[in-house]
């Protein structure tokens, strides 16, 4: 998974350019996501979201998918979950201070943002804590609810 990882970001710039048309897609889908009922696509979309996701970045699934805006290296991969930037203990050669076999999540990001038109700057926006509520759930149908103004259940017992 590592070494797939690392490709991930070493491909930075496509799979963004990828992302941002499959999220257009799903934008696209809300009508249809919504006759569906969004709850009820919740899971088998999550699933298919944690089998790629996963395989290419190593995916927590924590629900709020930061990977456009830290080079496609997914911060929840760091060993203390860092979503704001390295920790002081990235060692001089890149690696982590808790993992020293692994690259620091951050010194990647850095690197994949470089080749992302805008990605150095995108890493700048600060974000927020984990809403552990989300964690497991489809970060694709929570953007898609965010950028058509769905309302719906995206946290158990909360409002989108």
């Amino acid at each position: 998974m590592y070494s797939v990882r690392q490709w991930s970001v070493r491909h930075a710039r496509g799979l963004n350019a990828f992302y941002r048309s499959f999220e257009r897609m799903l934008v696209r889908l809300h009508r249809l996501f919504e006759a569906i009922g969004y709850e009820r696509l919740e899971k088998p979309v999550a699933f298919v979201e944690r089998g790629v996701k996963g395989l290419l970045f190593d995916c927590q699934m924590c629900g709020q998918c930061a990977l456009s805006s830290t080079g496609m290296s997914c911060p929840m991969n760091c060993p203390k979950t860092l979503r704001n930037g390295p920790c002081g203990g990235v060692r001089a050669n890149g690696h982590c201070e808790v993992k020293p076999e692994m690259k620091c999540v951050w010194v990647e990001a850095y690197r994949g943002s470089g080749r992302i038109d805008g990605g150095i700057e995108a890493m700048a926006e600060v974000q927020f804590a984990v809403d552990q509520r989300l964690k497991g759930r489809s970060s694709w149908l929570r953007v898609v609810r965010e950028k058509t103004g769905a309302t719906g259940t995206a946290v158990p017992g909360g409002k989108a």
